[in-house]
């Protein structure tokens, strides 16, 4: 049988209950009020505006350039903007790969960019400018730039320039810091031909398609040669293979063909 309860002895606990919606009601609101008040505090005063844009990543141009094209400025609202907003706008520019904008505490913005290296140099109006890994000839900039990396000789051929690029950004920077000049000598047998001049003194024969995979294997064939107590320095060729040859012998053979081009000229004249 099963048990009645009086509504009288319910009482408290309905009146319980109602108590504690009450209690919740008011502690939300209050909550609501105080949260309010707050944002409306804070977007009156100093601790909502912009106090610091902090830029990294910059290498080619200074981080005043960046923030001015932003166009964001100390004192700002840190709200008054939209992060993806500014990152499309710097990332127009054709030297910047990647930007990333993010709010900082209360009133820091930072701004990381990330730019195309720069793998060579080439000489335009007797001026040399920075090459970038994606095929752009950075020009923005009257500045007299440091020649810290390969000077590209006899490249009128844009995609012929582009596709040496990618492959010198693939090697490794102490590699890429050993090659001082590097010469188009494409044939018609091998378009991708070219010819580097190493800050070593070696010459290296390559080609374009797989200048990086073997090239970056140069230290280690150069301590090869060297390892021979009867070294000389003279033109390593990774073309097909990979061979070593001195260059007197390089000389020898060159002076050879002369002196027997020489001999069917005379021949001719006979």
């Amino acid at each position: 049988m099963e048990k009645v309860i009086d509504i009288e002895d319910r009482i408290p606990t309905l009146r319980e209950n109602r108590r504690k919606r009450t209690n919740f009601k008011f502690i939300f609101i209050t909550t609501l009020f105080v949260l309010i008040l707050f944002l409306l505090l804070y977007f009156q005063s100093p601790y909502s505006e912009i106090k610091k844009i902090s830029i990294s990543g910059d290498v080619l141009v200074d981080n005043t350039f960046y923030e001015e094209a932003t166009e964001l400025q100390k004192g700002d609202s840190m709200w008054s903007f939209k992060p993806k907003d500014i990152e499309e706008k710097l990332k127009k520019m054709n030297w910047v790969q990647s930007v990333t904008v993010k709010r900082k505490w209360l009133t820091t913005v930072t701004i990381r960019v990330k730019e195309y290296q720069k793998v060579a140099y080439i000489s335009k109006d007797n001026t040399f400018y920075p090459m970038l890994e994606n095929g752009v000839i950075y020009d923005a900039t009257n500045e007299l730039v440091p020649i810290d990396a390969p000077i590209f000789l006899q490249f009128d051929d844009e995609a012929l320039r582009k596709r040496l690029l990618k492959e010198l950004a693939k090697l490794r920077p102490e590699v890429l810091a050993l090659i001082s000049q590097i010469n188009a000598s494409s044939t018609e047998a091998d378009p991708y031909a070219i010819t580097l001049f190493m800050n070593d003194g070696y010459e290296v024969r390559a080609d374009i398609s797989s200048l990086a995979s073997k090239l970056n294997y140069y230290p280690s064939i150069v301590a090869q040669i060297e390892s021979e107590e009867t070294y000389e320095k003279g033109i390593i060729d990774i073309e097909v293979g990979s061979y070593y040859r001195p260059y007197s012998d390089e000389y020898v053979a060159l002076e050879q063909k002369d002196l027997e081009l020489e001999q069917e000229v005379i021949e001719d004249e006979e």
